[in-house]
């Protein structure tokens, strides 16, 4: 079969690999669609600290079932979204309920190879019915995931005025799933292009980084700082200036990984009584709520999608994608 595989940092090439096999208890998939992520950018420049090489990447994921054991459920030709963390069930994360934080959680594309490739095997628990969803929308479900459950672990509510830091998809998706908890949600990014789409795709109010960003969020209010800030910038820099938005009792979440350490004044800290958390990847019910929401036209999706390749084709798209946006916010692969 074909698949595109990153060599290494900087490095992709469409190449054959042997067609892989179900196992018992797994399922043969031909993926349709797959998203390219953030993640999948960082793997392409070597900033994942996650990961070794050489890699299938491809994570959000439209599949077909092949083969699907009997008993699941699944049967050939049926559409599915992929739950892409694997997860051993057995561990302390696992046993209390987060098998997104599993301490032997393998995540496709990253830990294993993923999607990017003409056929895959993935343990039938790993799959969720499309239940109506087209495959575009399919392959959209993951990435909304992470921002759904960020906005459910900092327990969003109404009552809460939010700053979503970074208006790339996961910082959209954060935005979208935090005005549908009820909260005053602002987005700030450095790009004007992107914090203008912004406006149009989520219940937002917009501000771009700049001289008189500080200004333009002390107004939002009232110089007072956000109940709950989010940040979706993969920034280090703009992961610590972000304490700074944070109102007395509020809560940060950390939702973009770095490799790098991140600092913060303790006394700031403190005088704040301030909650950090980090989020990370998501959970059952996180996809099922992103997929009601893109169900009840919550979600607009036509918008989200702004960029499509093939697979033979994103060996030399994802490169430039990676450091020329021109109105970028999800591009798909589509293997058909």
């Amino acid at each position: 079969m074909e698949a595109l595989v990153c060599l290494e940092p900087g490095k992709l090439k469409l190449t054959e690999l042997a067609a892989p096999k179900a196992n018992p208890g797994m399922a043969l998939l031909r993926p349709h669609r797959v998203g390219i992520c953030g993640t999948d950018y960082h793997i392409f420049e070597g900033k994942h600290p996650y990961l070794e090489y050489p890699r299938v990447m491809g994570h959000e994921l439209a599949v077909e079932v092949v083969e699907a054991p009997a008993g699941t459920g699944f049967a050939a030709g049926d559409i599915c979204v992929v739950n892409p963390y694997l997860s051993c069930g057995q561990c302390v994360a696992c046993r209390a309920g987060k098998p997104n934080c599993c301490t032997k959680i393998s995540v496709l594309g990253v830990h294993q190879d993923g999607g990017m490739a003409g056929l895959l095997a993935l343990p039938a628990g790993n799959l969720i019915p499309a239940n109506g969803l087209t495959v575009d929308e399919c392959a959209t479900v993951e990435f909304l995931a992470i921002g759904a459950h960020a906005v459910r672990r900092g327990g969003t509510t109404g009552n809460d005025r939010a700053l979503v830091v970074g208006a790339g998809p996961i910082g959209l998706g954060l935005a979208i799933f935090a005005a549908r908890a009820g909260a005053s949600v602002t987005i700030l990014d450095v790009d004007p292009e992107r914090t203008a789409a912004a406006g149009t795709i989520a219940k937002v109010e917009t501000v771009a980084a700049g001289t008189d960003a500080q200004q333009a969020l002390d107004l939002v209010t009232d110089g007072d700082g956000f109940d709950i800030v989010f940040d979706a910038t993969g920034s280090q820099k703009a992961m610590e200036n972000g304490f700074e938005c944070v109102a007395h009792g509020g809560r940060y979440v950390l939702v973009s990984v770095v490799k790098d350490s991140i600092t913060f004044s303790d006394p700031d800290f403190h005088r704040k009584e301030m909650t950090l958390l980090g989020s990370r990847n998501a959970t059952s019910a996180d996809f099922e709520e992103v997929i009601a929401a893109i169900k009840d036209g919550t979600v607009p999706v036509d918008r989200l999608i702004t960029h499509r390749t093939s697979l033979r084709d994103a060996a030399e798209d994802i490169p430039r994608w990676a450091t020329q946006k021109n109105g970028l916010i999800k591009a798909l692969i589509e293997i058909d």
